[in-house]
């Protein structure tokens, strides 16, 4: 049985940067796709209105986060995506120190 999660994060109000982000998006990394997959995201989305980021993650029953964070940190392709990623990312102001995509609630479900 797969799982949801909804997350968001800013980017850095710039659009060269922007359309720079957008297009590392459009043919990501295949490590990057690889380490995904192997924590067990089946698949995954992100949307972008103005700066802000949503990401829809659908996940099998062997994915949680503290496994994945687990997993990047001994992934030096992964370290590197984050390090470039964050030229373009910018924290949520309710984010604590380090944070980057933070989970959302979900509210409402027809």
């Amino acid at each position: 049985m797969s799982r949801r999660y909804c997350l968001t994060l800013d980017l850095k109000d710039d659009p060269s940067l922007i359309a720079e982000y957008k297009r590392y998006h459009e043919h990501i990394w295949p490590e990057i796709a690889a380490s995904l997959r192997k924590s067990g995201i089946q698949d995954a989305e992100i949307y972008l209105l103005g700066t802000r980021l949503f990401m829809i993650l659908e996940v099998d029953d062997s994915f949680s986060f503290e496994a994945k964070a687990a997993a990047d940190l001994q992934n030096e392709k992964v370290r590197d995506w984050e390090a470039l990623m964050w030229k373009f990312q910018k924290p949520l102001p309710q984010a604590k120190p380090g944070e980057k995509w933070l989970l959302m609630e979900r509210i409402f479900k027809l």
